[in-house]
C-alpha cells in the first residue's frame, strides 16, 4: 500500500468517527453531551479529541454544539408558534431561558421572541435579513391558485391538491412512513442547485455498495438526508447525506457511515424536479401546504426519497418525493 492510500485510510477512519459524533449530538441535544462522553463516542482520548474535532470541522466542540442547539431553536420558533420559549430552550438542551437568551443573541444578534416575529425574513448567524430578489413565504402562498382537501378511499390518509400559478399541481398526503437504516457519504457546505455534488456523492456511495451486494432495486431506497435548516445555518456549514437504505447488521468503515431514520407520520410532496427547482418545491410544500394543513413540523429529520435519477429523464427531471416529518398544529 502507498503512503497516500494509506494515509487516505486514515482519514477516512477520522471522518467516519466524526461523523457518528456529529450523529450522537443530533440525537441528543438534551442530553449527556460532555467531552469525555462525544470523546468515547468518537473512541479518541478526551485529550485530544477536541483539536481533533476542530482541525477537521473548523469549529471548536462546543460551539458547534451551541449553534446547533440554537439553530434547532431557532426552527422551532418559526415552526411551532404555540411552543414558549422556555420550553424550546429545554428541548434544545438548554438549562434555561437565560442561558439560551444569552446564546441566542450571540449566534443571531437580536432576541428569541424578536426573531418569532421576524419569521423566516431573517438570514443565518449573522443576524441578515434575506435579500429582496428571494420569495417571501407570502409571495409563494399568492402562487396557490387552488387548494382542496380529501381523504382517500382506500388508505384513509388525508391528501391535500394545490394548483400553483408557477408549476404544476402539488399533492401533498399526509401518511406513515417506515424506519430506515441507512448507509450514508456526508457532506458539509453548500449545496444548494449542485447536482454535480450530489451525483459524485452517490457515487461514491454506489461505488462501496455495489460490491458488497447492497443494490437490491426496487427495495433498495435512495434518500438526500437534511440536518440543518438552509434558511437558519450558514451555507457553509450545513450537513447533507447523501443515503440507501441497508439492512440494519450490515458493517460500514471510513468515509461510509451508519444512522437509523425515525419513521412515523410525514407530509409525502411528489415532484419532479431538475437539480435547480428543489428550493422552489420546498418553499411550496412549507410555505403553501404546511400553513394551511393543520400540522406542523416536528424534530425528526426531513429527507428525499429520490424514485428516478435526472439521468433517465431527457430533461434531466428526477422523481422526488420531499417528506416532512409532522405532527398536528
Amino acid at each position: 500500500m502507498t503512503d497516500n492510500a494509506k494515509h487516505n485510510l486514515q482519514r477516512q477512519e477520522y471522518l467516519a468517527r466524526i461523523n457518528r459524533v456529529i450523529d450522537y449530538i443530533e440525537k441528543n441535544l438534551d442530553g449527556d453531551l460532555s467531552l469525555q462522553k462525544l470523546a468515547r463516542v468518537a473512541n479518541f482520548s478526551r485529550f485530544h479529541f477536541h483539536r481533533i474535532f476542530k482541525s477537521m470541522l473548523n469549529e471548536t466542540l462546543n460551539r458547534f454544539i451551541q449553534r446547533v442547539r440554537v439553530e434547532k431553536a431557532a426552527s422551532q420558533l418559526v415552526s411551532n408558534p404555540r411552543k414558549s420559549i422556555t420550553e424550546i430552550a429545554l428541548d434544545t438542551g438548554f438549562s434555561g431561558s437565560a442561558s439560551f437568551a444569552r446564546a441566542f443573541r450571540e449566534i443571531f444578534q437580536m432576541s428569541a421572541s424578536d426573531y418569532r416575529l421576524a419569521g423566516k425574513n431573517v438570514q443565518s448567524n449573522i443576524g441578515k435579513t434575506v435579500s429582496n430578489n428571494r420569495k417571501t413565504i407570502s409571495n409563494i402562498q399568492e402562487d396557490a391558485r387552488e387548494f382542496s382537501f380529501y381523504i382517500d378511499s382506500q388508505t384513509r390518509n388525508p391528501i391535500w391538491r394545490i394548483q400553483m400559478n408557477a408549476q404544476p399541481e402539488m399533492k401533498v398526503e399526509v401518511k406513515n412512513m417506515p424506519e430506515f437504516t441507512v448507509a450514508y457519504v456526508r457532506h458539509i457546505g453548500p449545496y444548494k442547485g449542485d447536482g454535480a455534488l450530489f451525483e459524485s456523492l452517490f457515487n461514491k456511495l454506489m461505488t462501496w455498495a455495489g460490491p458488497r451486494g447492497l443494490l437490491q432495486f426496487p427495495e433498495t431506497k435512495v434518500l438526500s438526508v437534511y440536518h440543518d435548516d438552509p434558511k437558519v445555518t450558514d451555507e457553509t456549514k450545513l450537513r447533507t447525506s447523501a443515503c440507501i437504505t441497508i439492512p440494519g447488521n450490515t458493517p460500514v468503515d471510513g468515509e461510509i457511515g451508519k444512522m437509523t431514520l425515525p419513521g412515523g407520520q410525514f407530509a409525502v410532496a411528489r415532484f419532479e424536479l431538475k437539480h435547480d427547482e428543489y428550493e422552489a418545491a420546498w418553499d411550496a410544500l412549507m410555505g403553501v401546504w404546511l400553513p394551511q394543513s393543520g400540522y406542523q413540523p416536528d424534530d425528526r429529520l426531513c429527507y428525499e426519497l429520490c424514485h428516478t435519477s435526472p439521468k433517465d429523464d431527457p430533461e434531466g427531471r428526477a422523481k422526488v418525493d420531499i417528506c416532512v416529518p409532522v405532527k398536528p398544529l
